[in-house]
């Protein structure tokens, strides 16, 4: 097994349990403990873990991915995902995206079906101004999407998390408070049937809220992992969404709570 994959599925074992035996890590992988200690030193050493005597554990109690190591996670289904979600925006709405991995597959999408500009159809009128607006605040997003001059992109200021890109904080509020929204898309850590959906830290949690007041439509994107999953903070109720957006594997359970709260779910 390639180094990549270890350590993508060491930390995804971290981000479970929250700890790691070495022992019990090198039988999973099954590869040799010393494999296993030096993996968990270098990880150690950008500060992705915390080692231990006979193994390592989390940083805190809610412990969340880098951005980095999440992207390989169910890429086909969010993928998927992104491409139906892409497929609700209509040519020249203003379309809000918040951090994540999912929500970046949703900005690529975007960018492929906008490519050429606005779609047009015989006898349509010559566009004018962008195919479509996207306020994002997070600076990977917009990085993508930046070159693409067919797309007008809004971000935020804000202070930087390193671990998501997204940009959090009064700054951050004050950009998001001057703009209306025709949609929202948000990626989520968790869905709960009585909850609502959540996320890890609870600044993301605050402007992702916020992306949805500005909205008049909210779509949540998120691969059936989540559904059923908690997280630390609260972004709002499922009253307040009006897609969810999830892959097929989601669970006859799950499928039924969600529709008990009210939700429609798109399954792709």
């Amino acid at each position: 097994m390639p180094k990549h994959e270890r350590w993508n599925t060491l930390l995804e074992l971290l981000a479970a349990s929250g700890k790691l035996e070495v022992e019990e890590a090198a039988s999973t992988l099954d590869v040799s403990a010393a494999t296993i200690r030096r993996d968990l030193d270098e990880l150690a050493e950008q500060q992705l873990l915390v080692r231990t005597r006979g193994g390592a554990v989390a940083h805190g109690v809610s412990y969340e991915l880098p951005l980095r190591y999440k992207s390989t996670r169910h890429a086909p289904q969010k993928r998927r995902i992104a491409e139906a979600a892409a497929d609700l925006v209509a040519p020249g709405e203003v379309v809000g995206l918040n951090g994540g991995t999912t929500t970046t597959e949703v900005a690529r999408a975007l960018a492929l079906r906008f490519a050429s500009g606005r779609p047009e159809g015989p006898g349509a009128a010559a566009p004018t101004g962008p195919a479509l607006t996207v306020v994002t605040n997070a600076l990977n997003i917009a990085g993508e999407l930046a070159v693409r001059p067919q797309i007008k992109i809004v971000t935020t200021g804000g202070v930087a998390r390193p671990q998501t890109y997204e940009l959090v904080g009064p700054l951050t509020v004050g950009v998001l408070n001057e703009v209306v929204l025709d949609v929202v898309v948000l990626g989520v850590d968790g869905v709960d049937p009585h909850l609502g959906v959540m996320a890890h830290q609870e600044d993301e949690a605050s402007i992702s809220r916020l992306f949805a007041e500005r909205a008049s439509r909210v779509v949540v994107v998120t691969d059936s992992s989540k559904l059923g999953r908690r997280a630390f903070a609260r972004i709002c109720g499922l009253d307040r969404i009006d897609l969810l957006v999830t892959d097929t594997d989601i669970t006859p359970e799950a499928a039924a709570q969600l529709a008990e709260a009210g939700v429609e779910v798109l399954t792709v």
